[in-house]
This record gives C-alpha cells, structure tokens and sequence, in this order.
C-alpha cells in the first residue's frame, strides 16, 4: 500500500496488536553477531539485516537527493527497544515507519512513487507501495526517531520499534529522507565534466561516508543484498554496482538488483553523460563520450585477460559482469572497487603502467575486499595487502617478474620514505591499528595498509615454499568466508589448518617474525620479498642516480647524458625521479644540469612523471621551469595532480606563485579540492588573509572536505612532506 501522513498510517496501524499473537517463524540457522565496530554507532549486534531497498531521486539543480529506504531486518533477541543506525548531519528524515515484511527476504519488492515536477521547491521524497495479498490487513505504521551526534563524520539515528517484537521475526523499517551536501554524494556542475555537457554526480562510500548516502549499519562487518529504483533527469545515464540492472522507459526509471551480499561502503552510484563500449565478454566501459574511444582502446582485451588469470589462481569470478567507469578528475581517490563496477579517475588514462596496476588492484579486490572482506577498519591490510599480493600475482602471470618486482620496488620505496617522516614508532604504521572513539577511519588509509600488509601476506606465500601451494591456500579461503567479513585471526587459523606441517613446525612462532609481531609491532616489516627478478630493470635507475650525485659533474653529467631515458618503463622514469625528490634540495648545478638534459622530454610525457619533474623544480626554486609548472596546474583538475605540487610551493618561496595560479584556475576545481587548496595556502598568511573564493566557489553549502577519504594520511596537516604522490590511493 501507499502511506502519505503519519495520521493515515496510524488509522490502520497493525502495530496495535502484539507482534508475538501470531506463530512464531522457523528459526533460521544461528549467526554470530557482526564484530564490534567503534566507528559504528548502530545496533548492529542486535539484528540481522536481510535486504535492504532504495528508491532514489537525483535532483542536481539543487544538489540534493531524494530518498526512501526499505530494511529487511530480524532481531536476534526479543522485544528490543529501538534500532540505531547511523546517519549524518547532511540527512534529513522526514519519516519512519514499521512494517511486517514476508518470510524470505527480498520477496516482496516495493515500487516507488516519485513526485510530480511541479512549482514546489521541495517535493517530498519518493513514497514506497507494497503488493498486498488479497483480504490482507493493512500492515505500516508510523515510529519516532530522534537523531543524536556521534561524531564529526556521523550520527545515530535511533527509531522506536513495536513492542514485544519476537526473535526472528522477519520486519522492515521505512525512513524516507532528503540529502544536501553530503559528504558521500559529489555533484558536479556540467563544466566540471570533460564535456560539460551535463550534470555529472558519483557517491563515494569509504571508509564511513555512505552514512550520509542512506541510513545504514554503516560497518565492513554487516552484509547484505539490495536493490534500488533511481530517477534522473532526462538524459541522464545512471549505473550502480550491482548484479542486474534495466531502465524502464515508461517509468522514466533505472531498476538495480545486488545478488549477492554486500557492507554498506560498497553500495555505489554514478550519473552523468556516460556512454558504454564493450571491451570483453564480460566487461564494458562506460565514459564520457569523449574518453570513450581512448578508455576503449588502452582496455580492450586486457580486462578479460586479468579476469582469467584471477580466476585460475584464486576460483571463480562472483560477481557476473566486470564493468569499469571511468570518473571526472574530482574524483577523489585513484579507483574504488565497487562490485561489478570499478570506479576509477579519468586522469589516469595517460599512464599507462599506472592505470594496468590500478584496474588489476580493483580487480582483485572482488576477491579480497568484496567477497571477503575485512570486519573492522582497524585491520583494513585483511583486504588491502591480500588484493595486493593477489594484484601481483596477476601481473606476473601476465607480464612477468621483472615488471612486478619494479613496481613493488616503486611500492616499497615510497613505504620506506613514509616511515622517515612517520617515524618507526607511529602507531598508524601497525597492522592492527587501535581506531579511537571519534577518529575518521578513513586515516588509516596509508601505505602500511597495503605495503606492508603486502609484506605480511609475502611471507606467508614463502613459509609454504612454493606460491601456487599459497594460491590453493587462497582459494580455499575465498571459497569458505565467501560474502562474509573476517578477522586477522580467521585468515591465521585458516592458514595454519591448510597447512598443518607448518602449524607443527610453529612457524607463527618463530623468533622476531611472530604472526603477533607482523600484526601488532611499528615500524617497517619484518621481511620484505626478494625483487632480484626485476634487476635488468631496476640496476639502470640506480646507477643513472648514482651518475647524477657523483663528482665532478661535468663527467657525470656526460656519462647520464648517454643514458636514453625515452625507452624506460613509466615506473623506472618514476622511480629515479622519486630518488632525485628524496635528495632535494640538490645543488643548483645539478638541478640546471638536470633540466638541460631532461626537461623537455619529461614534459613530453605522462602526468605521473611531470608531476615528479615539477616537484623537483618547486623543491629547488628553480624559476627557469616555473612556466611548466604553471601550465600543468593550469591543466589538471585532479587531487592528485594538484595539491603535492601547492604542498610544495607553500613549503618554500614560491608562495605568491602558487597564490597567483589558483587564483586563475579556481573556478575550474571542483568545491571540495578549492577548500584543500585555500587550507594549504592559508598556513602562514596572517589573520584574515585566508585565500578567499570567488563568488560562486565552495562557500558554506559546499561539501565540508574534511569528509572526504584521508588522502593526505592520517592527520598529518597540508604541507607535510607525505605527498599524495607516495598514495596513488586506490581503495
């Protein structure tokens, strides 16, 4: 049925009559309650979330969307008193409403009734309608809530349930809300786009955002299916990750179903001018039409290619379609890994070595952090240093040792140089990291997480002696915990049970490499892996850094000169770059030596290596090349392109340039990035000099940034010496 007031639901209230008059319902099996989150504020532990239903609007003239959201629940005791979950400041509910739902979850889907367009300047959110059996009783009524803050990037929102509600008995609780400035949600206006052709809008749900997206148990423990009817403008082509997914024409509607089930983080959506190409049998990529013949052609094969290997060393593919879309650059980290649908940013279609590391990551993720998943944030490494391991497993088989062992020294170079401005005491540099009341998990996002979970995992595969035993281990271990969340221990119980002659042998045991020392101890890890393989191409970047910090330099530089750069890998022309960013400042001869020698060829080449080449001009004051910088910032509207380089202006003498470029580039950045950037050079400038913001930039409706993933590590303050450049974050 339809509900339009809380006075015409309490007229027909079935609440009235005790829940527990009628027979109870066939227990189902018993399930553990999920493990305790403290980023959570919900009561998640007292129920069991079965299905949960969306019906959306998008409503990007005013920046707002439009929700009603259907849980599927059972408590597991009896008679609790309400539900919490969490939500966020940026949500409004308008209201909550019980409902009896069916035995089996999911088998009654409500249609959705959206507002007519209208002279109102605030329709209401979209009203659910349930198919009714004939004779039955009418079955919703209305419930209080009140909301409460939790913390800066959340709140609970706590709703009264029915009395006497039976254990197990199957429910469904009905919020219909609106949704302004969310952090999660991210609109952009048409010139934000690479066509600026139309409106364009994405949600991003790691770590804790999507709170803001939908009230949910908004915690890698809980998982479940979902489904979602979505109306857009005209035009306007929607997708989400899920399993199936139509667009009925006479409904003006898109219809989106998730099998299988899925944390809160990974529900996700994308709207704008995006048109598909297929790529393979089982892939497509949908761009804006512009991107399209170049996302097309760098992909084209390869995805497929990266599936099958994934598939031969760790089970089946889960998840049906591998589809990818590719991002405006206000997309705020490298790529998400939401099933069925990588997010990923355009900007790295340039690079290529990057943009094949980054979607074989994503892929691999739908084996560790999709299908399994870590249980907490505080041991994020479960999926980061599994999907890493597994990332280069992959492309090993497909390029071979040498590449994955110079990407790992790339990797693990930039570790070590985290670990020098950290310290090897920082407690973020644990495995098992303690997540503090009120602290945004998204700070533990860092390169321990996936490098030296990474490192763990590594050797783990050379206790067995052999990978291919490892990846039987891996494959055995996706095939039980499948759709569930784990724990460290899980993995390490599953492990030492694989492969009982290393339990007898107390391999977790073994003196300075104790499992518990992997997971709880600072600093490096305890043992990196053996990258001799990738020798022929790493040998060339130490001795050409070697050649440019030797003496004299009219020798060295003669010597360097005959060193053809132009043939290198990506990731050795990055590597020797970082080498030369971690000595600077270099003396000026050096740096003049350098730029004769290189500037313009590296200015003929991707965005990864200029930004590297640019850093090092910044961090040496070198004004002659100040026009490349320049241009290149006047280019990118990319976090990762943008803020390492004003990082460094600011750090320096170069400030009243850097003030100068944003000035003249502001109004092509997306509200959140213009914030960043005005809190970076706002550091030093005197009371009530902050950078101000032309009229119609990020202003108090903007989104507030400090929402967003922690790409600048932790709570280290812009300008630190940890640059996005070290991150490359792909989630």
């Amino acid at each position: 049925m339809d509900f339009t007031s809380a006075a015409a639901m309490a007229a027909q209230c079935c609440c009235r009559k005790a829940p527990g008059a009628e027979a109870a319902p066939a227990r189902p099996p018993p399930e553990p309650p999920p493990a305790l989150d403290v980023a959570s504020a919900s009561s998640a532990q007292l129920f069991r979330l079965r299905h949960l239903q969306l019906g959306l609007e998008l409503r990007p003239e005013a920046r707002e969307l439009a929700g009603c959201l259907v849980l599927e629940l059972c408590a597991r005791r009896p008679a609790p008193r309400a539900l919490v979950l969490d939500a966020h400041p940026a949500l409004r509910l308008h209201s909550a409403a019980f409902r009896r739902a069916p035995a089996a979850a999911g088998e009654s889907p409500c249609a959705f009734a959206f507002a007519a367009p209208g002279p109102s300047p605030a329709p209401p959110p979209p009203l659910p309608a349930f198919p009714e059996a004939p004779g039955a009783e009418p079955a919703c009524c209305p419930l209080a809530f009140r909301v409460d803050p939790f913390t800066d990037y959340g709140s609970s929102l706590t709703v009264t349930l029915p009395p006497e509600l039976q254990a197990h008995q199957p429910f469904q609780v009905i919020l219909r809300y609106t949704s302004t400035d969310a952090p999660a949600i991210w609109w952009l206006d048409p010139e934000l786009t690479y066509g600026s052709a139309k409106p364009f809008v994405f949600t991003q749900g790691h770590s804790v955002c999507n709170r803001s997206f939908f009230p949910c148990f908004d915690t890698p423990a809980v998982k479940c299916t979902y489904s979602a009817v979505v109306k857009a403008p005209s035009g306007v082509q929607v997708l989400m990750s899920a399993t199936q997914s139509t667009y009925v024409e006479e409904e003006g509607v898109y219809r989106f179903h998730m099998e299988h089930p899925v944390p809160a983080y990974l529900v996700a959506l994308v709207a704008g001018d995006l048109q598909p190409a297929d790529i393979g049998p089982r892939s497509r990529v949908w761009a804006e039409p512009c991107l399209l013949p170049t996302a097309t052609s760098k992909l084209s094969g390869a995805v497929e290619q990266w599936l099958s290997a994934a598939e031969r060393l760790y089970g089946p593919y889960l998840w049906g379609r591998y589809d990818i879309v590719f991002l405006p650059p206000s997309f705020p980290i490298v790529a998400m890994e939401n099933p069925c649908l990588t997010f990923i940013i355009s900007s790295i279609l340039e690079s290529d070595e990057f943009l094949i590391i980054d979607v074989i990551h994503e892929v691999a993720h739908s084996w560790f952090g999709n299908a399994v998943t870590n249980a907490t944030w505080e041991e994020m490494w479960l999926s980061e240093g599994l999907a890493t391991y597994a990332q280069r497993r992959i492309t090993t088989e497909t390029y071979g040792a040498a590449f994955t062992c110079l990407e790992t020294a790339f990797r693990l170079d930039a570790l070590h140089r985290q670990m020098k401005v950290l310290g090897e005491d920082s407690p973020v540099s644990k495995l098992q990291v303690k997540l503090e009341p009120g602290v945004n998990p998204s700070h533990l996002m860092n390169l321990f997480t996936y490098e030296k979970g990474y490192c763990f995992v590594y050797y783990l595969s050379q206790l067995c002696g052999d990978p291919q035993r490892f990846d039987s281990f891996l494959r055995a271990y996706v095939e039980k915990y499948k759709f569930t969340s784990v724990v460290a221990q899980d993995l390490l119980d599953s492990f030492l049970t694989f492969f009982p002659e290393l339990k007898e042998q107390s391999v977790d045991c073994r003196a300075g490499l104790e499992f518990e020392r992997w997971l709880n101890a600072t600093g490096p890890p305890l043992a990196e892996p053996d990258l001799s393989q990738g020798s022929s191409l790493t040998r060339p970047v130490e001795a050409l850094f070697q050649l440019w910090t030797a003496e004299p330099l009219d020798q060295a530089a003669a010597s360097a000169s005959t060193i053809d750069i132009s043939k290198w890998r990506t990731f050795q022309t990055a590597l020797f770059l970082d080498r030369l960013l971690d000595g600077s400042p270099l003396p000026q001869e050096v740096v003049m030596s350098l730029s004769k020698c290189y500037s313009s060829l590296l200015d003929s080449m991707n965005a990864e290596i200029r930004i590297r080449w640019l850093q090092i001009v910044v961090r040496n004051d070198y004004y002659p090349d100040l026009h490349r910088v320049r241009r290149f910032l006047e280019s990118q509207m990319s976090r990762m392109y943008t803020i390492p380089l004003y990082e460094d202006l600011c750090t320096g003498a170069l400030k009243s340039f850097a003030l100068e470029v944003f000035y003249q580039t502001q109004g092509r950045l997306h509200p959140n990035l213009r914030r960043t950037i005005q809190q970076i050079l706002s550091q030093g400038l005197g009371p009530g000099t902050e950078p101000s913001v032309e009229q119609g930039g990020a202003g108090a409706d903007s989104e507030v940034d400090t929402d967003a993933p922690a790409l600048l590590l932790g709570d280290e303050a812009p300008g630190s010496a940890i640059s996005l450049r070290d991150v490359n974050v792909s989630a």
